[in-house]
């Protein structure tokens, strides 16, 4: 039986990569506000706080519906999330946010939303997971 291949000597240059820190978070269960005495979002559950890259993956994409046809959940915009191998699996709706970045401010306060679960592949080196943008202003 042969031993698993090594990919140990490709870290470093993944650590170049990922620079920033991420969370993926999902809705925490709702809360009874005792003032008003209505459910509230409770706290996000985060599942992984840690380094991770986050890459444009295409431009906008173009959706045409014809009248009475469904159209397809295709987002406008693409993006590609790059987390170490050890980090936990995103599930299909989950979000994620940039709470640290090292090169591009512009990805401070940005949410995307986890459109599948992470790809997982036999000779992987980092983890990628498909999202597009929910975020809508830049709060500005």
């Amino acid at each position: 039986m042969s031993s698993p291949i090594s990919l140990a000597a490709l870290a470093p240059i993944m650590s170049r990569i990922m620079v920033d820190t991420v969370e993926i978070f999902r809705p925490g269960p709702e809360v009874l506000d005792p003032d008003t005495g209505v459910y509230v979002p409770g706290p996000d559950i985060v599942i992984y706080q840690g380094l991770g890259a986050v890459f444009a993956a295409g431009g906008p994409g173009l959706v045409i519906s014809v009248a009475g046809q469904p159209a397809p959940d295709d987002p406008r915009d693409k993006y590609k999330l790059l987390t170490p191998l050890d980090a936990p699996l995103a599930s299909r709706e989950d979000s994620v946010r940039v709470i640290a970045a090292t090169q591009d401010q512009g990805l401070l306060n940005r949410v995307w939303r986890v459109l599948d679960l992470s790809d997982a592949n036999t000779l992987a080196v980092v983890r990628t997971t498909w999202m597009d943008e929910s975020t809508q202003t830049t709060g500005a």
